[in-house]
């Protein structure tokens, strides 16, 4: 399987020395086990079970509800909704025509090298330096490949990183006239405004006069307007950048925390190294709750019993608790096992369980996550000294509903 070793075996299946029953750094609080499926007193529903996270995410009846979607009823009838809102025929087409972006094939072939010039760039810096924050190498890692994807690589000026970081940082509030609503507001569109101007309409116009092979060529060639590619573009990094930013803080705090799981990334193969990632983003899920909202009534299965949603219900589905039943996952969920055995299923659980949703909103981009995470934390986890000088503060953004891991300071001799 692997040229990875190890002389503390736990047990026959986990090349891992646990020490603790949970091995956690973000969970913002401990789910109950025994709560598949309640209604709360507001009328939102809770789903913490696999079954019905899974029916719920894969019906028809059912439409996004999270990342701010209730901003749609705003938009003006005669644009296109973003993809990450698209439902049913719609939403499959324009998932069809963009896969080609995301294969593993495409990613391997045709950002592979990138993914690595631009890590060795970044932790030439940081050599340079001796010392950096993690979560903004990781932030000017996750923007320049995303960047790459999308196609907004021909910005008038440097700081894109800093310039998506701003806007996606401003907390969703309802307009209001209020001094501190009015301002949010007005700052957000100074923000977005910089962002268009500076970074997505010079990608538009260097597409028009030349496509390539990138998500803004293609929305061009699907007659999308500008006001829609910049939609899309921040779709884009609220979902491929900032969520990427924080799996590779958080995969670089347990790497150096934990000497076993730094040689595993040095000295495993690929495969055993994204098995490692994976069972990662099953306990450290960067996302932390997916909503839906029903458009029709969706019954679901609990215990021998069913539970009606009626249309218009809000449901929440949270992803900790579903990543970590033991009737899924196997023993001891909340520890980190990179040889994990999932309990046996038909049709077979992924590694991951639900850290990249499920369903037709199934992240497009989780082979992409996953290949620019390993390459990255190896080329840092490459250098003699390196440790750890301040752990990171976690803080959590409501608009993804995930942790933040901020002032992550690392260093090396």
């Amino acid at each position: 399987m692997s040229n990875y070793t190890n002389k503390n075996i736990s047990s026959p299946a986990c090349p891992i020395y646990h020490q603790h029953l949970s091995e956690q750094f973000t969970a913002e609080l401990v789910e109950p086990v025994d709560c598949p499926i309640e209604k709360d007193s507001f009328g939102v529903w809770h789903i913490r079970g696999y079954e019905q996270a899974q029916a719920v995410l894969r019906s028809d009846c059912v439409r996004q509800a999270g990342f701010q979607a209730e901003m749609l009823d705003k938009l003006p009838n005669y644009m296109n909704p973003p993809i990450l809102f698209l439902e049913g025929k719609l939403h499959q087409k324009q998932r069809r025509q963009t896969a080609k972006f995301f294969t593993p094939r495409t990613t391997d072939r045709q950002y592979r090298q990138l993914m690595q010039d631009f890590s060795e760039e970044i932790v030439a810096d940081f050599k340079r330096a001796g010392r950096a924050d993690l979560s903004q190498m990781s932030m000017d890692m996750a923007v320049g490949v995303a960047a790459q994807v999308v196609g907004l690589t021909d910005s008038r000026r440097k700081g894109m990183s800093g310039r998506i970081d701003r806007f996606l940082q401003q907390s969703p509030t309802d307009f209001g006239w209020g001094f501190r609503q009015i301002k949010s507001f007005l700052r957000t569109q100074f923000d977005l405004l910089r962002f268009y101007l500076l970074d997505v309409q010079p990608a538009i116009k260097a597409r028009q006069a030349a496509p390539k092979e990138d998500v803004i060529s293609h929305l061009l060639a699907s007659h999308y307007t500008n006001v829609e590619i910049m939609t899309e573009c921040i779709t884009y990094g609220a979902a491929g950048m900032i969520t990427t930013r924080e799996f590779i803080g958080v995969a670089m705090w347990h790497c150096l925390k934990n000497p076993e799981l730094h040689q595993l990334m040095l000295n495993a193969d690929q495969k055993t190294r994204y098995a490692f990632l994976h069972e990662l983003l099953r306990l450290e899920p960067v996302v932390g709750s997916l909503y839906r909202r029903t458009t029709d009534e969706l019954i679901l299965d609990h215990g021998t019993s069913k539970v009606t949603i009626a249309a218009g219900s809000l449901i929440e589905l949270h992803i900790y608790a579903i990543n970590g039943q033991e009737s899924v996952v196997g023993q001891k969920p909340l520890q980190l096992c990179p040889n994990r055995e999932m309990v046996e299923r038909r049709p077979k659980v992924a590694e991951y369980v639900m850290s990249f949703g499920d369903g037709p909103h199934r992240c497009p981009g989780a082979y992409i996550a996953i290949q620019e995470s390993d390459i990255f934390l190896r080329r840092i986890l490459k250098l003699e000294g390196i440790r750890i000088e301040q752990s990171p503060t976690v803080t959590y953004n409501q608009t993804v509903k995930g942790y933040e891991l901020r002032n992550f300071i690392i260093a090396v001799d």
